[in-house]
């Protein structure tokens, strides 16, 4: 499989990008991405402008497919990575975790496609898995009322 990642790239960069990969001569003639230290925050240079980029993860996996006779596809890759590039004014995001997928019926997936975390009491817990473990081993379950 190959690595991949999406980039998002604001229009009038992806507009450069495209005419650098496009043309054989072209004023944007360097393209480079570095990371610092943390691996999640960097930059992104084109020509010489550059650009804060941010590496996220996405709410769900993607899967990546190519063809060669446009007939058959194949899995190339499981995508779970996103390369946000920003404007120098932009607000860097908060979490590591991206909120919307990539299409809009995908907006705030995670709010709305996702189930949320039970609200457990960690000594419910407990108690509960002591007394699985009691019957288990072929004991009674303490602290139970029975209804009759």
């Amino acid at each position: 499989m190959d690595e991949q990642f999406i980039l998002r790239v604001p229009p009038f960069v992806a507009e450069r990008i495209e005419r650098l990969l496009n043309e054989t001569t072209s004023d944007d003639k360097s393209l480079d991405l570095s990371f610092s230290d943390d691996g999640r925050n960097g930059t992104f240079v084109i020509g010489d402008d550059h650009f804060p980029a941010s590496l996220l993860d996405l709410p769900c996996i993607e899967e990546s497919y190519k063809t060669y006779d446009d007939g058959v596809l194949i899995k190339t890759a499981d995508v779970a990575q996103m390369i946000m590039v920003r404007e120098e004014g932009d607000v860097a995001p908060d979490a590591v975790e991206y909120r919307h997928g990539l299409t809009p019926p995908m907006r705030d997936a995670r709010r709305r496609r996702f189930r949320r975390e039970p609200d457990l009491n960690p000594e419910l817990v407990r108690r509960v898995e002591k007394d699985l473990l009691h019957i288990m081993n072929g004991g009674t379950a303490e602290n139970v009322d029975i209804l009759s």
